[in-house]
């Protein structure tokens, strides 16, 4: 046993202050921390899960339609599961809890229309769940009669409070309940003729269980099984209620993974919530401290703060080029079908898959993503290396005209870059800067600003020739723009000088030149933008458009 226990929050030395920290402390507050007490630190001193990366995906086993339907307000019809289910299989989950069949009618109900349907893949492993009580495990083996292959998991709270406060027993006890389940379990597997059973057995409340007695409980319950790794046993170590930080878990799921009986021929397994907030943190430490398996649900539905979310894992995974080993290319379809389920929105914000979750708002952001983009078009390269984007949208369904979203905070960036990749304008730099300016402005009574409307505030300001008279004869016939320029402006008595002008000639598909032209009249400059079917007639539109943009700017 290589740990020491933790000392008492009374024992501990303050950490010292650093220097004029008092002056800046904020006032101590008014809520009842003396409530509650700190965790006790395993201290595992030789820990190794530090040093080490993930090198592969775990077994996945979905628990939406037990777990994450016990924790919805409306649970799911037989319909709504049917729906989920085929989703869990299509995603290509291959453990799939279908429920708890002696809890209710209706778990039951779903167990045997699975298995009465033929509705379980050749590759595919059922699981139900049973508390070790009288009866129920003989009824709960009964229920998966016809399946072809089923995981039997049997459980029993260990936890110092549940001892005390919910079941009034000992440690003597509880160990002794956990062996009358496990030897019942063990008479059962082999009962359903043409019915593969596994068995898995979890202390659950894990985490608030002292380590070494949920030790010497699995390690009973392995004795009695004795597992050869052809029986394909699960262990679950539960975080039921998560009560500490995720080194602290993962410490002690290192040293259970060192000391479990018969350690070669068990499956470790990880069942995270998400109280804290940390179960994807929890769960990722845990597997590279020597789990293999992870229950979890799609999005994180569960109850209370949630289970870990299995896409999020999944998907950090890939992010790093490690297969997940699940069918993740319509992310958005999947997350309609869970909310179809759940009758519950997925936030906007959630990891990888939440309506936000490629977009910039910000302008520095935005003109990264938009020059990384560029780059890597040019480069031709085959590894993704964008700004701001950890994998390529598209690979999970998404296309790139969400990445951008222009709102009253974007920049040059990014309306460049929608202007480019909405309607094929490809603005030269300092355009970018006023049109963006101009965008500001009109975005500043707030809510985001579509593709669509940043095409109107362009054609308002830059497209409609309010100047009208037409130029005497073709733009060949003028010595140069400069002088054409000269000749809209002397209309209004105004001098001014041209700057830049530049032509874009028309893209695969396309009929039309653009043409862009700047130019000043004093320390006024503008751009002016001219569409038409020849780059003549586009260079003279441009130059009637900067001409009229002067003419309104010197007036004002």
């Amino acid at each position: 046993m290589t740990y020491s226990p933790g000392k008492n929050a009374s024992d501990r030395t303050p950490t010292p202050e650093p220097p004029g920290a008092a002056d800046r402390a904020q006032r101590p507050g008014a809520m009842p921390v003396h409530k509650y007490r700190r965790y006790e630190p395993f201290r595992l001193t030789d820990r190794t899960w530090p040093d080490r990366v993930p090198e592969r995906a775990p077994t996945w086993c979905s628990v939406d339609l037990r777990d994450g339907n016990q924790a919805l307000l409306e649970p799911m019809d037989i319909e709504r599961k049917r729906v989920m289910y085929d989703l869990l299989v299509r995603l290509g989950f291959k453990e799939i809890e279908l429920g708890f069949p002696m809890a209710s009618r209706a778990d039951l109900e779903f167990t045997r229309d699975v298995i009465e349907r033929d509705a379980i893949p050749d590759d595919v492993t059922i699981q139900v769940m049973s508390p070790i009580r009288d009866g129920m495990i003989e009824d709960t083996v009964k229920a998966i009669e016809g399946a072809p292959r089923a995981i039997v998991q049997i459980f029993n709270p260990t936890s110092v409070t549940q001892r005390r406060a919910v079941f009034r027993m000992s440690r003597a006890e509880v160990k002794a309940l956990a062996l009358r389940g496990a030897e019942r379990a063990l008479k059962l597997r082999d009962s359903l003729p043409g019915t593969e059973i596994y068995l898995q057995y979890g202390t659950e409340s894990f985490t608030q269980t002292e380590p070494e007695f949920a030790l010497e409980v699995h390690n009973a319950v392995l004795e009695l099984w004795r597992p050869e790794p052809a029986d394909q046993v699960r262990v679950v170590l539960p975080a039921s209620v998560e009560a500490y930080p995720p080194h602290e878990f993962a410490d002690r799921i290192e040293w259970m993974h060192r000391n479990l009986a018969h350690r070669e021929a068990i499956s470790l397994t990880l069942h995270t919530h998400n109280d804290r907030g940390s179960a994807v943190a929890a769960t990722e430490l845990a597997l590279l401290a020597g789990a293999d398996r992870v229950e979890g649900t799609l999005f994180g539905n569960g109850e209370r703060a949630g289970n870990v979310c299995l896409i999020t894992l999944a998907m950090n995974l890939y992010s790093q080029g490690i297969d997940p080993n699940l069918d993740l290319g319509d992310l958005d379809e999947a997350r309609r079908l869970v909310e179809q389920c759940n009758r519950m929105p997925v936030s906007p914000r959630h990891p990888w898959v939440g309506d936000f979750a490629y977009t910039s708002f910000a302008g520095s952001h935005q003109d990264a993503i938009a020059k990384g983009l560029r780059a890597l078009e040019e480069s031709g390269s085959a590894a993704w290396d964008v700004p701001y984007l950890p994998i390529d949208p598209r690979d999970v369904g998404r296309d790139y005209q969400a990445l951008i979203r222009i709102n009253g905070q974007s920049g040059k960036g990014g309306v460049s870059h929608l202007m480019r990749t909405a309607h094929a304008f490809e603005l030269p730099r300092r355009l970018q800067i006023e049109f963006a300016s101009i965008v500001q402005t009109k975005a500043e009574a707030g809510g985001e600003v579509t593709a669509d409307q940043l095409l109107v505030w362009f054609a308002e300001d830059y497209l409609h020739e309010a100047d009208g008279a037409p130029l005497p004869g073709p733009l060949e016939d003028r010595s140069s723009p400069r002088a054409v320029l000269d000749v809209l402006l002397a209309r209004h008595a105004l001098e001014g000088s041209l700057g830049e002008t530049r032509v874009q000639g028309p893209r695969a598909g396309e009929a039309r030149h653009v043409a862009y032209a700047e130019a000043s009249v004093g320390t006024t400059t503008r751009w002016g933008v001219g569409v038409a079917a020849t780059e003549e007639e586009s260079l003279a539109r441009a130059l009637r458009s900067v001409a009229r943009r002067l003419v309104a700017e010197v007036a004002a």
